[in-house]
């Protein structure tokens, strides 16, 4: 990065990918049943599991965590 240029005007920062469809997958869990076991909504779950992360929730991601009994790593992943 120059000096004084911010990570805006690189565009080329990488991006947060989800690895939940997959981990649920691994698993043999669907989205509903995640869903249903952390109180989210499946739309939010399907969300994570088939789409781009534009914003990510922590409370959800640790309710995640705890139920899949697992590391925050297995869920995200950065890309450069």
């Amino acid at each position: 990065m120059k000096d004084g240029q911010s990570l805006y005007e690189i565009k080329n920062y990488g991006r947060i990918e989800s690895k939940l469809g997959a981990l649920l997958e691994e698993r043999n869990m669907t989205r509903n049943q995640l869903a249903r076991a952390i109180g989210s909504r499946f739309e939010v779950i399907d969300r994570w599991a088939n789409r781009p992360l534009e914003k990510i929730d922590g409370d959800l991601l640790a309710r995640m965590c705890c139920f899949l009994e697992c590391e925050v790593a297995d869920i995200l992943e950065y890309r450069r």
